[in-house]
Parts: structure tokens; sequence; C-alpha cells
């Protein structure tokens, strides 16, 4: 350790216990609020890091506090700087950063003990915020810890005597905490599943993932993203379907301006796809972690006619006219849905129809020789007199055998285009041939389109991970992934996949693309390869399990576990009524140990000075009352014992000294410490009586 980090160490073993029970304040109320840091206002933060560190050097110091008036000051700035940013002082976003603010600036006014209950029960409060934002396992930990630390603040702040260590007002919070456990679990188990007032964390979907839109050259930032974004588990005895048929529709996009695709606007009529299933469906539990896109990605195919519509948790969604389900809104909630898909299927038109014209277009200009390129393919002789059922497939095909013969490379940094000239596609198809699955799949509609066939765009996922985690196959954010339908006369939409054709392994193994691995995560490897992935799978199991055990659990779950407790027909009614007797037995448990602790001294200094009265009475020292302190309890068993008497009245005094003294810490001492010293006080009135 360096000598500045020694004087510092030596320094806070010797500060005032004012100045260390405020420097541990700080710093829990710094852990409180860490996780908001991700979405408060730069300002926010910075002040709010200012101000509990000015508020850290003055307890450090032992400086007196700042004035009223300049926290009025930094008041008004703050709620001027919150009204600039959100445009109001209310709500949950301007809210949350007021009270982190007030939260702060309330540190600089600590002048008694009434203003630390101010900042505690802010503190309890800004925990609960945490979970507007995130209900992950992780934030769990890590505001549970926050509470932990907040109590033992607390515990603190009711001990007034000595200088009380922060092991035992942490021990003291920890068995608090043990006490409401059980009251914790009977409300978690019990009380109605009302919806949140403010809804659900929509802060919690991921930074990457699908989108509405695709650009050239978006996706290969979400394979950077290992998070999970589903979970499937199929029932029964019912395998997964072979990895060529793993695929999760997601949004269809058929308009191209020359970079970016997006969805057919409403104004195409008659584009609606009728769907025909067959085979025996493949029925599967679905977990949806929370995403940016309105479209909720099923394996293909799942049932329901273009506009029938599905209740989803209070989510209304509807099957759109290219048979994805469509939301009205970002899916931001956690879902979680049972449902079936279909191997065999055809959608779609089945001869040739107007809209279908709507998916020949091309960005005018743009792209001339790719379009050129397709033209000259198009007029080859082979294809020559072919009728259209024909020639499709044809053509779908050598499309396909250009990209596998010719130097295309599949790559996660396929680098910038379009930097020089907008025609993207030509720069990909003829020029660079680096790229990812959207400029596969992009280029492959574009050369579709320029001979004649109708093509678009989907998007969604593909693969999962080769082996299943605690029954539940797990697919990606990098599983992530963009290819194309084509239309044939007599089949309807058909789908191709031209990453296929470049990478194999993409979609024939799942075997999406990695990014380099991280320091701690190559460290890891060059110890065990292996260990960082069974690392990963442990973390992703316990995720899981918190997913489906707690944050799934529903009312059904409740009217499941009252028919377990004998409830013949359980309903809201019955819930209202166990919820309230299990409230009350509470309630008069709390009474009854309140009147109990009402007739027995209520600190632990008390509780040992009548348990010495008592040693003392026994042997026959009357004359020693409860208005006596040790040392003079001391004094009497020398006058009547003598020279016998000595151990017993060396540990008086040192409780004594150590209760009453300078830098006294009795009161810090554990309920084990006690006793041994109760046991050895004991021992030496034996010794009296000897």
């Amino acid at each position: 350790m360096s000598r500045a980090g020694l004087a510092i160490f030596q320094r806070s073993g010797s500060l005032p216990r004012e100045a260390r029970d405020t420097l541990f304040l700080l710093a829990t109320i710094a852990a409180v609020l860490l996780p908001h840091l991700d979405h408060l206002p730069a300002w926010a933060s910075g002040i709010t890091a200012l101000v509990l560190g000015w508020r850290g050097w003055l307890a450090w110091r032992g400086q007196a506090l700042p004035g009223r008036w300049a926290l009025v000051a930094v008041l008004l700035l703050t709620a001027a700087l919150t009204w600039l940013t959100h445009r109001t002082l209310l709500g949950r976003e301007a809210g949350i950063t007021m009270l982190v603010m007030l939260m702060a600036l309330k540190t600089l006014e600590l002048r008694a003990r009434r203003d630390a209950f101010v900042v505690f029960f802010l503190g309890f409060f800004l925990v609960l915020t945490n979970f507007f934002y995130s209900q992950s396992l992780l934030t769990a930990i890590w505001m549970l810890a926050s509470v932990w630390a907040l109590l033992s603040a607390l515990v603190l702040a009711q001990m007034p005597v000595g200088q009380p260590s922060l092991r035992m007002a942490a021990a003291q919070a920890a068995r608090t905490t043990a006490w409401g456990l059980p009251v914790m679990v009977l409300l978690f188990l019990l009380f109605p599943r009302i919806a949140p007032l403010w809804g659900v964390p929509t802060d919690a979907v991921g930074r990457t993932g699908l989108s509405n839109t695709m650009d050239f050259g978006a996706m290969a930032e979400i394979a950077n993203d290992e998070a999970v974004a589903m979970r499937l588990r199929f029932e029964g005895d019912q395998a997964p379907p072979p990895p060529e048929a793993r695929y999760f529709r997601g949004p269809v996009l058929a308009q191209f301006d020359g970079r970016s695709w997006r969805p057919a606007p409403q104004t195409w009529p008659g584009r609606s796809d009728r769907l025909t299933l067959s085979g025996a469906p493949l029925r599967y539990e679905l977990t949806l972690e929370p995403l940016r896109i309105s479209v909720l990605p099923l394996l293909e195919m799942s049932p329901g006619q273009a506009g029938e519509a599905l209740e989803l948790d209070g989510l209304s969604l509807r099957r759109a006219p290219e048979l994805q389900w469509q939301a009205p809104r970002p899916i931001t909630e956690r879902l979680r849905l049972s449902t079936s898909a279909y191997h065999d299927y055809r959608h779609g038109p089945q001869q040739n129809e107007l809209v279908l014209q709507n998916y020949l277009d091309l960005p005018p200009g743009l792209n001339p020789r790719t379009l050129q390129w397709a033209a000259d393919l198009r007029r080859q002789p082979r294809y020559a007199g072919l009728e259209e059922v024909q020639l499709t497939p044809r053509l779908v095909e050598a499309v396909l055998a250009h990209i596998r013969s010719a130097d295309f490379i599949y790559t996660l940094a396929p680098g910038r285009y379009g930097a020089e000239s907008p025609h993207l596609i030509d720069e990909f198809w003829l020029d660079r041939r680096l790229g990812f699955c959207e400029h596969f799949a992009s280029a492959f509609v574009v050369v579709l389109r320029a001979m004649g066939v109708p093509a678009r765009v989907v998007t969604g996922f593909q693969g999962m991970d080769p082996m299943p985690q605690d029954g539940y196959w797990i697919v990606r954010n990098s599983n992530a992934h963009a290819w194309a339908e084509y239309w044939l006369p007599g089949r309807g939409w058909l789908r191709a996949d031209p990453t296929a054709a470049v990478a194999p392994e993409r979609v024939l193994q799942g075997q999406a693309l990695r990014p380099p691995p991280g320091l701690l995560a190559n460290a890891l490897g060059q110890i065990n390869p292996t260990l960082w992935l069974n690392l990963r799978r442990g973390w992703e199991l316990l995720n899981n399990r918190w997913q489906q055990q707690v944050l799934n659990y529903s009312r059904q779950n409740q009217f499941d576990l009252l028919e377990q407790l004998g409830v013949s027909q359980p309903d809201w009614a019955a819930l209202g009524q166990l919820s309230a007797g299990v409230i009350a037995a509470l309630g008069l448990l709390g009474a009854a140990w309140s009147l109990w602790q009402r007739h027995r001294p209520q600190d632990a200094w008390s509780r040992q000075r009548g348990q010495v009265l008592r040693e003392l009475q026994a042997l026959g020292l009357v004359e020693a009352g409860p208005h006596q302190g040790p040392g003079a309890w001391a004094q009497m068993l020398r006058a009547r014992f003598g020279a016998k008497a000595e151990p017993a009245a060396r540990l008086l005094q040192a409780q004594e000294l150590a209760r009453y003294g300078r830098g006294a810490e009795a009161q810090t001492a554990g309920w084990r410490e006690r006793r041994r010293w109760l046991q050895a006080f004991r021992s030496a009135c034996q010794q009296c009586r000897g």
C-alpha cells in the first residue's frame, strides 16, 4: 500500500463517529444511484457526483456545511435543467431526476437525525424506482445489497451511544431483514397481481436488436449482442425443427430507397397473403425478452389468417397482410405464450395479381450496373421460352450459384458502403463482395426484382444454441437474420436464404459469426477454453429460473396455489380472503411481539445489566441496585469477599471502561462476545462463593 493510501486508511480508522457514519451513508447513496446513471441526464449525474464528493470532503475534513441559500440556488438550477431536459417536472423521468437531485442536496444539510431519516426514505424509494427500468436478476441482487446498506445506516442512526462498528450494524440489519423475509414471501405468493402503476420497464429493451426497418449494414451491430432474445421449450417429446427450418418470422420489408428497407405501405390494396397449413403442428412455449420491434417473432409458420387478432397479457396483436404478428407499439415487456408452428405451409397469392407489381419496384437511377447484370442473366438463351413457373426457380438458383462461386465473403466487418457513391448494391454485388446477411438479402431481392421476379426481405431470427439449458432452447440477439421471399406461380411466396449459399454453416449449423472476445473472456479462455462459456451458461440458467419462477409468477399461478391449499373454486374473492387472513394473522403476531417487548429491556446493554444484577443479589449483595454502575458493584464485591472477588471485580471494571471510557464500544459487542463475558463473570462469582 502506498504512503498516501496508508494515511487514508489510518485516518478512516480514527474518524469521529459522525464523519464515519456520514461517509458510509454517502457510499450507500452512491450505490443506490449507480444503476440510475444509465438513464439520468448527463448534467444530473455530474451534479450528483460533485455534490456527494463535496459532502464527503466536508465530512472528512470536519468542516461546516454550506448555508441554505447555496442549497436553494442549486435546487433552482436543477429544477430549471430538469424542465429544459424533460419539458415537465412531473412524470417518471423528470420525477426520478428530481428525486435523485433532492437526495444528493439533502446530504448537504444533515444537521439532525431527522434529516438523515429523510435521506433513508428517499433512498428506499429510489431503490424501488430501479425496477421501472429493469427487473433482471442482477438488478435484484444489487438492489438487495443497497437495501441492506440503507438498513445498516439506519441502525447506526438508532445507536446514539458510543461508536458502534459497521459490522455490528450490518449484522443487525441482516437479522431484521431475515425476520421480514417470510412476510415478503407470503405477500409475493398471495398479493393480487395488478399491473404496475407506470407499466413495465420499457428501458429494459436491448440497445441492439431487430428494428422495424433495415438499413444496409445495420445488422452487424446486432450480431455483437450475445443477450438472450427468447427461450423455447417444446411440448412433450417433440424435437425442435431441423436447423434449416429454425426461422422466426419478424418484420417483412418491401419498400427500398437505395439504402433502407421498410414495410409495405397501407396504401397497397389486396396484399393480404392467404395461408394454407398442412401436417402435424409443432407445439412449444415461448418466453420473449423485450424487443425494439412491434412484431412478435414466431417460428414459421404460425397459424392464423391475415387480420386475425391475438390477445396476449393485455397486448392486442393482429396478423398483418404479410403474416407477421403486429403489435400497436414496440414489445417492451417480457411475454410468455404457448403456440405452434407448421413446417408444411403455403402462403400468398397462387396466381399473378396486381399487388405483386409492388414487389418489383426499385429506386430509379440507382445501382445501374447490378440492374444490367441481372438483365444480362435473364437474356441468356437457356432461359428463352420458359414459362414463369419454370423460369423463376432457375433464375433463383442461378443467382444463388453465383453467390457460391464468386468470391463473396461473409463477415461482420465489411466496412462502410456508400461513402463515395449512392449505388450501394453495385458496390457490394460487383466490387467489394464483403457483407453480412442483410447485404446478401438486399442484393438478392434487388437482382430478382430486376429480372421481373416479385421478391421481398424478411427479418427475424434464425437458429438457436446447439444445446438446451434447463430444458429451454436459447435464441440470442446474435441470431438475428435477414432472408428473402420470392413469388412462384401456383405456390405463392417461397423462402430463399442467400446467406446459406455463401456461409452454409450459419443456417445449417446455426453458427452465427462471433466478434473477437473481450479482455475478460480472452483471459479466461487462456486458462480454460470452456470456462467463459460455462460461466455464461450458468448465469443464463439462473436468469431463466428467475424469469420463469419469479417474474412470470402470474395470477394463474396464484389460483393454482389456492387449489393446492384445498380451495375448490379459486378466484379473486378467495385470494383476497386468504390474503386478508394472512395479513391479520401477521398483524396480531406483531402486536403480541410488541407487547412482549414492552416488558423487557429494549437494548442489549440493559439486558446484560439486569443479568449481572441478579448474579450479585444471588451472592447476597442486596444493596446493589440498578441506579449504580459496574464500578460501584466492583467495590461492593471487594468489600464483601476480598481477594476472592478480584476476577469478578476486574471484569466489572473492564465493562465500565468499555462502556463509558474514551472511545467506548461496549454496545458494539455482538451477542457471542456478550455471552462469553457473562459466562466468565458467572464463573468468577462462583469463586466468591467458594
